[in-house]
């Protein structure tokens, strides 16, 4: 993949502490066509679902004994010792209950309603690392993962290490609330599905939420269109130091984008605001318009659909246009350092172009 230019940002007339953090401030810039197509007219009604109408038959999914079946003795077959990250795919001769689930799958996470809360991996049978090494053969089959660190980490893990949420430390790494967003909306390559496996639950709290970034739109587009316009612009982004020591910490790309077939969403409104303090400008008066329309929207308990993952679970999401959440959770309060005994859940991502570094 070629190089993404970088830029200077303008200088900023309003102070001269705004002129001097901006005009050393390097910005990754995500290419963006200009004037931007847009999402407009009728909206695929399977896709621009709200939580209170979307049946539950629908994204909730028993993994089949079949499926539990193979997982099981793949699991088994496969050496105890070798790296997770390394173990391919199972083919439809060693597979093939796993291998037409995980068609449906993709069919569901593609298509509508955009994601799958599964449950029945037997976790607690089976044991942490055995659940863990099905999880990745079973995403294996959706699509192919993808770093989701600069360094290069595949399987990551969600717990709460006791920092600080901040520059630098990404919320999963915290106990706080995770407003809605979308995966890595900061960086260069977005991932098409994120995969989570929930291998133990918080003492209380971590409830997850989902919502449709389709139907969000289409209550924008009916409440300003003039907002909606602006999140077709760039904005710019904190890249929570993923990144290479060099290389730029601010990226700029549009929130939505179309691209005559499908939307597309970088979601993440803390590290916009957080972008902006980085080049040290504030928001444009159009854009902090629209962030707080789209996050009144979003606030909406209607839209949304709720539910608390046990250990086992497995979610599987579009991350184009499927927006999560997570609620803030308390641990035991015996667990002290031990991560171990905390919540804890498994994320990959997946992506089926380009590189699967980190950046695309």
């Amino acid at each position: 993949m070629p190089s993404l230019p970088t830029t200077p940002e303008s200088e900023s007339s309003s102070s001269l502490a705004s002129q001097a953090s901006t005009s050393v401030a390097q910005v990754l810039v995500l290419p963006s066509p200009d004037p931007p197509p847009m999402l407009a007219g009728q909206v695929d009604a399977t896709r621009a679902w709200t939580g209170v109408r979307l049946d539950p038959a629908r994204w909730r999914v028993a993994l089949p004994e079949d499926v539990v079946a193979e997982l099981r003795r793949d699991a088994d077959m496969l050496d105890a010792h070798a790296p997770i990250a390394e173990m391919p795919a199972p083919s439809a001769a060693e597979a093939p209950a796993c291998v037409a689930f995980a068609k449906a799958l993709r069919r569901s996470v593609e298509r509508a309603p955009g994601f799958v809360l599964i449950s029945g991996l037997p976790l607690q049978e089976w044991g942490d690392e055995i659940a863990i090494r099905a999880f990745w053969r079973l995403g294996r089959l959706l699509s192919r993962p993808v770093a989701t660190k600069w360094d290069g980490t595949m399987l990551y893990d969600v717990v709460d290490t006791g920092k600080r949420f901040g520059a630098g430390v990404r919320g999963s790494a915290t106990n706080v609330e995770l407003s809605f967003h979308t995966d890595n909306a900061f960086g260069p390559a977005l991932p098409d599905f994120v995969g989570l496996l929930c291998v133990r639950p918080a003492l209380s709290g971590g409830v997850s939420r989902v919502c449709s970034l389709y139907t969000v739109h289409e209550a924008l587009r009916r409440r300003d269109p003039r907002l909606l316009q602006r999140l077709y612009r760039p904005a710019y982004y904190d890249r929570q130091a993923e990144h290479a020591a060099d290389a730029p910490p601010t990226m700029r790309a549009p929130l939505f984008a179309y691209d005559g077939e499908k939307l597309s969403a970088r979601l993440t409104p803390n590290l916009i605001r957080r972008g902006y303090a980085q080049i040290g400008e504030p928001m444009d008066a159009a854009l902090a318009e629209a962030m707080e329309a789209l996050e009144e929207v979003l606030a909406d308990p209607a839209l949304s659909g709720e539910f608390a993952m046990r250990a086992g679970d497995m979610q599987f999401l579009n991350n184009h246009w499927i927006a999560h959440y997570r609620s803030a959770f308390q641990d035991m309060p015996e667990k002290g350092d031990d991560l171990a005994r905390g919540r804890r859940v498994i994320r990959v991502w997946y992506r089926d172009c380009g590189s699967p570094a980190y950046d695309g």
